[in-house]
């Protein structure tokens, strides 16, 4: 953790760039940057029924496609 004390005489300017230089060599920024999208694995169980759903819903684009209710795919 980067901790910055306002020194006799400092600008807040100042001191705001030197936490903001403090911040920057420790290296913080890219470890949350690193970690935005991480995402984890899915279990067996959650990767079962994130399948089941999908074949679902390929079934169910069949059956409105087939009643007329949606247009096909555009080519």
């Amino acid at each position: 953790m980067v901790h910055v004390t306002r020194k006799d005489n400092e600008s807040s300017t100042a001191m705001i760039r030197r936490f903001s230089r403090r911040v920057q060599r420790a290296g913080i920024i890219l470890e949350v940057r690193k970690g935005r999208f991480f995402a984890r694995d899915l279990n067996r169980t959650g990767r079962r029924k994130k399948a089941a759903r999908r074949e679902k819903m390929a079934g169910e684009y069949d059956r409105l496609y087939k009643l007329g209710k949606l247009e096909g795919p555009k080519q």
